[in-house]
């Protein structure tokens, strides 16, 4: 079974995950880990911090000569600002962060003890597990792609992120993220937690910040006839059964049905803001103004790599499921197998 698990805080040493469940023979390059690692760290509204990590992946397991073991792989990134210890307790709650939750949660005083762990920092360890579930996604030709759908509403990106930026005041969005070349057949109607689109959409809204998820149509489904959404299916001796239409976002049922799978998300706006909101002291109760980290003014299109990881994750996870786990030749062979019956 494929799955993973991540260790860090903003400012600690290293974020890390262990990453197990890939199978035996998959060739790794690093350089495919850092370049989706460097995607994360772009966009127009990043804040300093991106100036100062330069975020490189480690593989300290699981791998030989470049090739996966079958054995957890270990990955480390290095945090350049590690000044956990030095830097001063947070009283303050942001309005929108895990902040006041969390204090609350775990009887904490200082709030820097949650928003080190629920700092978005942690999808920069995220990337570099998705980056290698890319790399065994391509040995099957599927490929994951995000876009910016709009910033505060609008295409025109740049000037809803300058005039947030002038309010000293932050902008969210909405992203699209689409998988192609996924065989029909990943995921199950069997049991709830086996929906590839639950899966999917679960992925995506533990991404910080993320408030809505839909697949295909989405919430356009709501005001339409099922006569003029569903995707009628056709047959053609030259391509096989198709659609002239991909509604469902490449989901029915659960399970996928060959169309290119079409997720979109809306992020809302950061937490923190320069000119911030009304809060209250946790220690003292007084009203007081939340507190200000350094920050980023827009991060939509960052979350698009994140998702572009996270789909990544649970596509490679059900395609595991399904075509087995332990040796690239043998997952080869059963894909063979297996898309030669379908045709």
């Amino acid at each position: 079974m494929l799955r993973y698990l991540t260790a860090g805080e903003s400012h600690g040493e290293a974020l890390m995950a262990i990453l197990e469940g890939v199978p035996a023979g998959l060739k790794v390059k690093l350089n495919a880990i850092n370049n989706e690692l460097k995607r994360r760290q772009k966009g127009y509204g990043r804040g300093e911090r991106m100036k100062i990590e330069k975020d490189e992946a480690r593989i300290i397991s699981g791998l030989k000569n470049g090739i996966s073991l079958g054995s957890p792989i270990g990955i480390c990134i290095k945090n350049l600002d590690s000044s956990i210890e030095k830097l001063p307790i947070v009283l303050g709650a942001r309005p929108g962060h895990a902040d006041l939750a969390g204090a609350l949660k775990y009887d904490f005083s200082d709030i820097r003890n949650v928003l080190e762990r629920a700092s978005a920092r942690e999808t920069a360890i995220r990337v570099a597990v998705g980056a290698v579930c890319k790399i065994f996604l391509q040995e099957f030709k599927i490929k994951i792609l995000s876009r910016i759908v709009s910033i505060g509403g609008r295409k025109d990106r740049h000037s809803r992120i300058d005039e947030a930026r002038k309010r000293k005041d932050t902008i969210g969005g909405i992203f699209e993220v689409m998988a192609k070349g996924v065989i029909p057949g990943l995921g199950s109607y069997a049991q709830s937690d086996r929906r590839l689109d639950g899966c999917l959409a679960q992925a995506i809204m533990s991404i910080p910040g993320i408030k809505a998820v839909e697949i295909g149509l989405g919430f356009a489904y709501a005001d339409k006839f099922g006569s003029d959404v569903h995707d009628a299916v056709y047959y053609a001796k030259s391509k096989g059964i198709f659609r002239k239409t991909n509604n469902a976002g490449g989901i029915e049922g659960g399970v996928s049905n060959g169309e290119d799978i079409i997720l979109r998300a809306c992020m809302k706006p950061i937490a923190t803001l320069l000119a911030p909101l009304d809060s209250v002291n946790i220690k003292t109760k007084q009203t007081t103004k939340a507190s200000i980290e350094r920050s980023d003014i827009c991060v939509v299109e960052a979350a698009g790599v994140v998702s572009e990881a996270a789909v990544a994750f649970e596509l490679a996870r059900a395609f595991l499921d399904k075509f087995g786990s332990d040796a690239m030749g043998d997952i080869k062979a059963g894909y063979k197998n297996y898309s030669a019956r379908i045709k």
